[in-house]
């Protein structure tokens, strides 16, 4: 009887993974696009084309489902996070990467989710350990080790880490917002109407792309398609599904990955390998405390633990 009760928790659980690692994947492969696309397109032009290419395919998304408009409720954490996250941090990263190669971007931006940590603890009521403090210190150490590191190559490297750092506080920024808005409102509706607020913040940007996109060859302008497409419309919806099930630092602990899939794709792609000591401070970016550190794992759905003081007020339990 146990065993079949916990067979539909088991199957949300493996969603949720397998939606955390295909945003991971994508989110990976959105530097390594956005430093081939950037140098043709200027970085709020650049933003502002990924984010029409992304609610054009999550607009059409919403028709075929039948997606009304979300609740007024979700609006607040919808609007601040369209803002944050997919307006201020896209155009942030897209500066950064001009000034840094993909690789050193993606291990400075890999601070935010220890910022979620913190804000989680700040706004959502998340344990935050002594521990968890201790692992942030590293962390600002790391980041700044990567800054040392990218000085030798002029004020335009150092530029480029302090756009990454403004990126990575706009990114947790949004998470910890966005998570309420989706106790009352579906990942899709949180994700399509938080890129339309994006959009709507870019557009002072749109003569700069009509300009940019006039001259820029044929692979950068799908580029930034392909950004607005998948790492936008298709990785952040799945990001949204799977942050729904569970706590926004467990979520953010996911992205972990990225910088290490960012240098291979890099490499790969671009022949970019970033310094001996740019890798040695972004290993110490994302340093996080061992799992007994950082507190205890959020209670499961229908548990004693599970009270309304533990999620967002008006949130609904995640399933």
């Amino acid at each position: 009887m146990m065993n079949t009760a916990r067979r539909p928790e088991r199957r949300t659980e493996l969603l949720a993974a397998g939606a955390a690692c295909v945003t991971v994947v994508l989110w990976a492969s959105a530097f390594v696009s956005i430093r081939s696309a950037g140098a043709a397109y200027s970085p709020g032009a650049l933003a502002l084309g990924r984010l029409l290419a992304g609610a054009l395919t999550l607009g059409l998304i919403c028709l075929v489902r039948r997606e009304g408009l979300p609740p007024r409720s979700a609006w607040r954490g919808i609007a601040v996070s369209g803002v944050l996250w997919f307006g201020f941090y896209m155009v942030a990263l897209n500066w950064g990467e001009q000034e840094v190669d993909a690789g050193t971007a993606a291990l400075v931006v890999n601070i935010g989710p220890l910022l979620i940590a913190l804000l989680g603890a700040r706004f959502l009521g998340d344990r935050l350990p002594p521990r968890l403090l201790a692992g942030m210190a590293v962390s600002f150490a790391g980041a700044v080790t990567v800054g040392l590191s990218m000085s030798g190559g002029g004020g335009s490297s150092l530029l480029g880490v302090v756009l990454c750092l403004l990126a990575a506080v706009a990114y947790a920024g949004g998470v910890v917002a966005q998570k309420p808005a989706l106790g009352r409102a579906s990942a899709l509706q949180v994700t399509t109407f938080g890129c339309l607020v994006g959009a709507v913040m870019c557009l002072p940007f749109a003569g700069q792309l009509v300009a940019d996109a006039s001259d820029a060859p044929v692979t950068a302008t799908l580029n930034m398609v392909y950004l607005g497409v998948f790492p936008t419309a298709l990785a952040f919806t799945t990001w949204a599904y799977a942050l729904a099930r569970t706590t926004a630092g467990r979520m953010g602990a996911t992205t972990y990955a990225v910088p290490s899939l960012v240098v291979l794709m890099s490499w790969l792609a671009l022949g970019e390998v970033p310094g001996v000591l740019t890798l040695a401070g972004g290993a110490l970016c994302p340093f996080r405390p061992p799992p007994s550190a950082t507190g205890t794992p959020p209670p499961r759905p229908g548990t004693a633990r599970e009270t309304s003081e533990s999620r967002p007020e008006g949130a609904e339990t995640p399933r």
